[in-house]
């Protein structure tokens, strides 16, 4: 007992406590033995959504701390009849919202799972990240002891593994269903490119470890001299977000003879950056404190950005879960806003295939959980080619949809084909997104949209297996801003249904302002 509790208390980053770690890691692929095949097995599960990430370039994001709600999913784990849920958010989550995701538990009452989750709240609405909230409340962290109850058949489930994770696992004496933090630099921008090019994929010519603008302005100069009609290249933050570390440099006008160094340098400054708001100052700095990668920004015919998503288990098997197609946005298109599943079938084994590799050199390096690999698509010369862009090494913005569709129907991937086939052999696919906003939808409450739901008949249907399914709720009545998981029997159908969505959302004010009053509300009785 004393170990554990000299374990418990060891100083953040310290060799006692990456000891204690590896030790609670060694003890998952037994537990997940155990627990996985039998559905009966009381078990608990601490939900960790901490967006462990840059705090400055997580700000830029409207409603970033509502994106703790994107794994109210896992709240389906209810449907197990013995399994605990203990769910960690920065400010407290509506009632209506929690009942909502509730609602979809099928063969399980609503109180019968209720009772089984915990949910604990650090009432702090600050940008720091979530975990180390929790860390800095020792009386919040006792409750969490306390309520995990026995250490043996309970883990995290985060978003994301960085030093404060594992922090939070020793200080809790739970392992961490995710990558060694000390395995994180393989999934920066630098580190996953050397990976990727290690496991045989092509990647867009570029440098990386680049610390600082002197060396991003040789990097850039370097690529044009060795890609003389390259138009624009990407230079990317080690640690960037859904593509928010990103900024793009034009060679328009670049000189062909020894003054293009100067030329670059002089330019540096007019970078287009993705994250609004972003100045040349602020980018700087950042590259001097996580480093950054160049690299050229390929356009082609039929350029596409699909990725597929990946998951070690405990046991250290690699296995791919699934394959999309991004939505992207922003002033050059690097930002996710969403996703399609599955990837269109002219590459969808392409990029499982390329990815696959990156997958099984991660795991033999000691990689576990859930990780995404970024690709563009290009024809060249009549066929695909698909060049790998970027590790993703934690949950991503195609993670809960999926899983989702998962929990929803009970399906699994087909793995020949890539579909999703429900229990009865059906295929269904899904649009999904995490930036629904418009202006028009400010106001509406969480109550509201379960309103416009039931009245307009979006709610997904587990008798027909199609419908909707929402996230990010709390960003909708101050940000105007809501996720979506469209589900339907075809492509085609999952498109409808986003559109519908967006339809009904888009004329929701403006209905209730012509009526006078809102006219999906109950009748008083």
């Amino acid at each position: 007992m004393t170990g554990r509790f000299d374990a418990l208390e060891a100083s953040p980053g310290s060799d006692a406590e990456r000891e204690a770690f590896r030790a609670l890691q060694a003890s998952l692929p037994g537990m997940f033995a155990r627990l996985i095949p039998d559905r009966l097995a009381p078990r608990t599960i601490v939900v960790l959504p901490s967006l462990s990430l840059d705090a400055e370039v997580m700000a830029r994001i409207k409603g970033v701390h509502h994106y703790e709600e994107r794994m109210l999913g896992m709240l389906t784990l209810l449907r197990l009849p013995r399994a605990r849920v203990i769910y960690l958010t920065s400010r407290p989550i509506p009632e209506t919202v929690i009942d909502y995701y509730l609602h979809f538990l099928q063969g399980v009452p609503s109180a019968h799972a209720r009772a089984r989750l915990r949910l604990l709240c650090c009432h702090d609405g600050s940008l720091r990240p979530l975990t180390e909230k929790v860390l800095e409340r020792p009386r919040l962290l006792a409750r969490l002891r306390e309520a995990v109850g026995d250490p043996s058949s309970a883990h995290i489930a985060p978003y994301a593994v960085t030093p404060l994770e594992r922090t939070l696992a020793v200080r809790l004496g739970l392992p961490v269903n995710g990558c060694d933090p000390d395995l994180s630099a393989l999934g920066s921008k630098s580190g996953g490119r050397k990976i990727m090019r290690e496991a045989g994929l092509a990647v867009p010519d570029g440098a990386e470890d680049l610390a600082d603008e002197a060396q991003v302005a040789q990097a850039l100069a370097a690529l044009k001299r060795r890609r003389p009609s390259l138009r624009r290249a990407v230079v990317k933050l080690n640690e960037g977000f859904s593509g928010e570390g990103n900024a793009l440099f034009s060679f328009e006008g670049a000189p062909s003879d020894e003054t293009l160094d100067g030329w670059v340098e002089a330019r540096l400054e007019n970078l287009a950056f993705e994250a609004p708001g972003m100045t040349f100052a602020d980018f700087g700095a950042k590259i001097r404190e996580m480093g950054a990668v160049v690299e050229a920004f390929l356009d082609g015919e039929g350029k596409t950005s699909p990725s597929a998503q990946f998951r070690v288990d405990p046991s250290g098997a690699p296995s791919c879960v699934s394959t999309h197609d991004q939505m992207l946005g922003g002033p050059s298109g690097q930002v996710f806003l969403g996703c399609s599943f599955p990837a269109d079938g002219a590459y969808r084994a392409l990029v499982a295939a390329e990815g696959g590799k990156v997958a099984r050199l991660l795991a033999r390096r000691g990689v576990i959980g859930r990780f995404g690999v970024d690709f563009l698509c290009l024809r060249e010369e009549g066929e695909w080619r698909a060049y790998a862009i970027e590790i993703n090494l934690r949950k991503g913005g195609a993670t809960h949809p999926f899983l989702m569709l998962e929990f929803l129907t009970d399906g699994a991937l087909e793995r020949g084909s890539g579909l999703f086939l429900t229990p009865l052999g059906h295929p269904r696919y899904y649009v999904a997104s995490d930036n629904l906003e418009s202006e028009r939808y400010r106001g509406l409450t969480p109550q509201d949209l379960v309103d416009l739901v039931v009245l307009e008949g979006l709610h997904f249907d587990g008798s027909v297996q199609e419908g909707v399914v929402f996230h990010l709720i709390g960003a909708l009545s101050e940000f105007g801003k809501l996720g979506v998981v469209c589900v339907g029997a075809s492509p085609e159908r999952a498109q409808a249904l986003y559109e519908r969505t967006k339809t009904i959302l888009d004329g929701a004010q403006q209905d209730c302002a012509a009526a006078g009053v809102c006219p999906c509300a109950p009748e008083p009785s």
